[in-house]
């Protein structure tokens, strides 16, 4: 366990206890990705009856601020507040009273961490003008695309987050100079040919071969050899005809998971399958059609930013790892990054701890203090 180099900067007991006991109640209320009314609800009473901070509720989403001046730089921090569809299956004292949905990725932690930053802020002060984020939906990768906005309305110079992660040394802030998260986006390739009697197959036309042809052709399309960063691209599902055993197939769609290091090579890899496809659409007689889901853009640190990460958690005695890879997840705060400088960061659960999106993980409340600390430290830069 990490101890602050100076005590006078902890975190106040009381806000620390008010942190838990937030994050606990969004832990038994949790709610998905477009659907969170309640969650954000709630944090916005929680900071109306505990702080004097600015409220602009956005509808889906919303942000707090702490005004010092209109000479002052504009910072901002955000948390994400959806859940999961994973059942709660782990006895906790707070446990999800919504069934089939769990707070199994930590969102009700990056939400209760920001709003214990708040309290320290909007009671010991700050030289800057900070922004409290707090999104939406970041599990299916529209929220931050839908609050970016924020970012030029309010001159935002510049943003942070952090996410808790498994198999990192517990209250220890892991940081990445660059590409954090990679570039993803759920393809569908839709195909419809024309049915035919099971005993006439040729009358007809049957989109099971190209289909087998597109799924054939990734590896090649994904080898190291044509990239120069990671390249992914996973089958998640295909769907050919129905279960009729005397009809010859006529409609399908193959699902696909496409995830590139660089967002130019995730671009390129989407347009080699589209072409793919219409050209063995075009050899086998079929109508072809594309649609996009869960659209994540790379997420890229500013090193400047980055260092200000480093700064803190050598002022602060907080250990800090330097990654050596990102993350083959996406992450929507890479939209932000888009706009102003900032970073994103990770601080460790545990190596040996449950994890994220799984059913033996929970929040860690022994994390709290260093998130909060390590805002706070960015905000005194």
């Amino acid at each position: 366990m990490w101890t602050l180099k100076s005590g006078r900067d902890s975190m106040e007991n009381k806000n620390l206890e008010l942190t838990r006991k937030l994050r606990h109640h969004l832990h038994m209320h949790p709610e998905l990705s477009n659907q969170e009314i309640l969650t954000k609800q709630h944090i916005i009473e929680f900071l109306k009856a505990h702080t004097k901070l600015e409220i602009v509720d956005k509808g889906q989403w919303f942000y707090a601020i702490y005004r010092a001046g209109e000479d002052k730089m504009n910072i901002a921090f955000r948390a994400d507040f959806d859940a999961v569809p994973i059942e709660e299956t782990i006895l906790l004292p707070y446990a999800s009273k919504n069934p089939g949905i769990s707070h199994k990725c930590g969102h009700d932690g990056h939400s209760a961490c920001l709003a214990g930053f708040a309290l320290e802020i909007d009671q010991k002060g700050a030289d800057k003008n900070i922004f409290f984020l707090f999104q939406h939906a970041e599990e299916t990768g529209d929220g931050a695309f839908q609050c970016v906005s924020f970012i030029k309305e309010n001159n935002i110079e510049e943003i942070f987050a952090f996410h808790n992660m498994s198999g990192m040394a517990l209250n220890s802030v892991y940081v990445i100079d660059g590409t954090a998260h990679c570039a993803s986006k759920g393809m569908t390739i839709h195909m419809e040919g024309t049915p035919a009697h099971a005993s006439q197959p040729e009358d007809g036309v049957n989109p099971a071969f190209a289909i087998a042809k597109i799924i054939d052709a990734i590896p090649r399309l994904t080898s190291p050899i044509n990239n120069k960063g990671l390249v992914l691209c996973t089958v998640v599902q295909v769907n050919v005809g129905e279960r009729v055993f005397g009809v010859s197939a006529s409609k399908g769609e193959l699902l696909l998971t496409i995830r590139g290091l660089y967002e130019e090579e995730l671009d390129s890899l989407q347009k080699n399958l589209e072409n793919l496809s219409l050209s063995l659409s075009e050899q086998y007689g079929l109508k072809t059609s594309f649609s996009y889901d869960d659209v994540f853009p790379e997420t890229v640190n500013d090193k400047e930013s980055t260092d200000k990460i480093r700064q803190v958690c050598q002022k602060r005695g907080i250990p800090l790892v330097e990654m050596k890879e990102a993350f083959r997840a996406s992450e929507d705060f890479g939209h932000y990054l888009k706009e102003t400088k900032g970073a994103i960061c990770y601080i460790g659960n545990g190596e040996d701890f449950p994890h994220i999106h799984t059913v033996q993980y929970d929040f860690r409340d022994d994390i709290i203090e260093t998130a909060v600390e390590l805002f706070k430290g960015l905000a005194e830069l």
